[in-house]
């Protein structure tokens, strides 16, 4: 019996074929036992998260699974989807599990999600030998991974950055609130990290209030039209500032507007465009925390190499691993 892996994630399809292939988690197991009617496929587990869409098969033809799989879904010719056979899609796996294949290098979350995916299968009666091994292999380094090394030390992106500095400032996420002024890619990546850690209501403001409306429900949250969102600045916790405009948007006065309204909380300013959005005497206002796109990859680019030799640890323990699995078919 051969194994295979067929999907697409955040670095293969935008969010707007990604969304076209996503499933809700009441969905997975139902999802996973209608794999089981295609032709040759023995076993199933569906992974869907905001990042990713996975399919894991288990059956006779590694790549006639594949193929049937992309022809039920009508994408046998996309570009977005990657097929990994045998070996190949176990090692995937372990590495989507230990957080190596996450936008945000190391995140934790996804752990959990490939958990809530593996036992909706097993409880829809779609798993059996082949994929109970490879799973819970993949658990078992996962959580080797996260415990004897230090890969979630560091944010490696400026999204991760970003998230890593506000959860330095205000703890936990959970319940934060925060307003994007533009709706472009790093605004999006940013917003979704911060959502990722629990950050609760988004706001997202644009010139283009269509965009907004676009993002703003990419991230569950209410768009704004670009002449109210001071309107918003006094109960949020986080501003994510990408706009293409050539003079600051964001300025001392604004803040300076609302501090009383915010009883002087912290406020978190991200600052990712260029020229630059926010007037940097904003910074200066005592419970102003501000930071540029500068600064956060530098921050990045520190935690990268830093990161490098976590990463090669990392990978020598999956192998590890996967020999101990002894996979049929690899």
């Amino acid at each position: 019996m051969e194994l295979v892996c067929v999907g697409l994630n955040h670095r293969t399809a935008p969010v707007e074929v990604r969304e076209r292939f996503a499933i809700t988690p009441g969905k997975l197991g139902a999802s996973a036992s209608e794999l089981l009617v295609l032709e040759g496929v023995a076993e199933g587990v569906v992974l869907s998260t905001c990042n990713r869409t996975e399919f894991y098969l288990a059956g006779e033809s590694a790549e006639e699974l594949a193929i049937s799989l992309l022809g039920k879904l009508g994408e046998t010719d996309s570009e977005h989807w990657y097929k990994k056979h045998r070996l190949d899609a176990a090692r995937h796996l372990c590495r989507v599990a230990s957080g190596l294949d996450s936008m945000v290098l190391g995140e934790t979350e996804i752990f959990g999600q490939v958990k809530d995916a593996y036992r909706a299968a097993l409880e829809a009666g779609a798993t059996s030998g082949v994929l109970n091994r490879l799973f819970q292999r993949a658990f078992g380094v996962g959580k080797k991974i996260r415990t004897d090394t230090n890969i979630q030390v560091g944010a490696t992106s400026v999204a991760g950055s970003a998230v890593e500095l506000a959860e330095k400032i205000f703890g936990k996420l959970k319940g934060c609130r925060v307003i994007v002024i533009g709706a472009g890619e790093m605004s999006r990546q940013t917003a979704q990290a911060l959502v990722s850690r629990g950050a609760s209501s988004v706001f997202v403001t644009n010139r283009s209030f269509d965009r907004a409306e676009e993002l703003a429900s990419e991230m569950g949250g209410r768009a704004v039209h670009f002449d109210e969102w001071q309107a918003v600045l006094a109960g949020v916790d986080v501003v994510i500032s990408s706009t293409s405009a050539p003079h600051y948007v964001v300025q001392p006065f604004h803040i300076e507007a609302v501090r009383r309204v915010r009883k002087f909380r912290p406020l978190f300013l991200i600052d990712i465009a260029v020229p630059r959005d926010i007037d940097p005497l904003v910074g200066e206002i005592e419970e102003v925390y501000l930071y540029d796109i500068d600064t956060l990859e530098q921050l990045a680019d520190e935690a990268r190499k830093r990161r490098e030799e976590q990463i090669v640890e990392c990978e020598q323990m999956i192998e590890a691993e996967l020999k101990k699995l002894n996979l049929p078919g690899t």
